[in-house]
């Protein structure tokens, strides 16, 4: 299997980025974004999806979160769409629901090429830490229109903490099983003859 691994860097007026994934890893993280619960979320984004990442992003952070998770979900969508290349061999759909306490997060993911995105639910508190809630929603919407992958979300629960999550946690098992390798597969898995 070829090296499936990108480096994607982001320079904003906003944001100081680079982002390293390597699709087929064992999910060890390097993570520094500034905010304790996101660098949480995305170094469990990586143990459970099997990914090798790095993320050191310097962000604006005396504002608010929002362009620090904003940009990191740009730049690891588009690392996500460089590793994969065209795509050729992959499983390409996939789902997962997974619960953690009370909370229980769903996604379901095609990577098609084509970005759409959609969700539903809500977060129980307006924050946790210094992350906004709703910016894993928007983390979703972000990562899947730079990744070229039709996403859609659900969550529900009592706790924002665990239903934040569960979210990242089953993105990432999803996420895994879309991106692998099907070894019975020759090519892009589509009647188009590319995705």
């Amino acid at each position: 299997m070829s090296e499936r691994t990108a480096t994607v860097t982001r320079e904003t007026a906003e944001t100081s980025i680079e982002c390293t994934l390597e699709i087929d890893g064992s999910g060890t993280a390097a993570v520094d974004t500034g905010i304790g619960f996101f660098d949480h979320m995305l170094t469990s984004f990586a143990k459970h999806g099997l990914f090798d990442l790095e993320v050191d992003c310097d962000g604006d952070l005396e504002i608010d979160d929002h362009h620090t998770v904003e940009d990191v979900a740009i730049v690891l969508g588009e690392a996500f769409d460089a590793a994969l290349g065209d795509r050729s061999g992959i499983v390409r759909y996939a789902d997962r629901r997974v619960p953690l306490d009370e909370a229980v997060a769903g996604a379901v993911v095609d990577v098609s090429g084509r970005p759409r995105f959609y969700f539903e639910g809500t977060f129980s508190q307006a924050s946790i830490g210094g992350f906004t809630s709703d910016m894993a929603r928007h983390f979703g919407e972000s990562l899947a229109m730079n990744g070229g992958l039709t996403l859609h979300l659900e969550v529900d629960g009592e706790n924002a903490h665990h239903e934040v999550e569960a979210l990242f946690k089953a993105l990432a098992r999803t996420l895994d099983d879309a991106t692998r390798i099907d070894e019975r597969r020759e090519g892009t898995p589509s009647t188009k003859g590319t995705l």
